[in-house]
């Protein structure tokens, strides 16, 4: 099984707390690492924006990711939600075992 950290931000830790513990709950990720104050520089519409934010790393599977990302995209409140998966391809053989025990198959 192909695992993925898939890197999502949220405007607070409120929004970020639900979302991820939903997603655990629905076996998507089967851990959510939330770091918050982190503080993004973008472009948006035009505008170099500047604002803090929840780093969300999600531990989940290449075939759990496209409902994760459906899902994600419909609770979040952002317009356009940052959802950025990366293979992991090393790592403790017995946690990469419990990430996927964790998730719906």
């Amino acid at each position: 099984m192909k695992l993925l950290l898939v890197y999502v931000t949220f405007p607070n830790l409120e929004e970020a707390r639900h979302i991820g513990a939903e997603m655990v709950r629905r076996q998507l990720a089967a851990c959510v690492n939330l770091c918050p104050s982190v503080t993004s520089i973008y472009r948006w519409k035009g505008e170099v924006e500047s604002s803090e934010e929840v780093l969300a790393v999600f531990k989940t599977s290449r075939a759990c990711f496209p409902l994760l990302e459906k899902t994600l995209k419909e609770m979040h409140s952002y317009e356009v939600p940052e959802v950025v998966g990366v293979e992991i391809l090393e790592g403790s053989r017995e946690y990469l075992q419990w990430i996927s025990s964790q998730l719906s198959s």
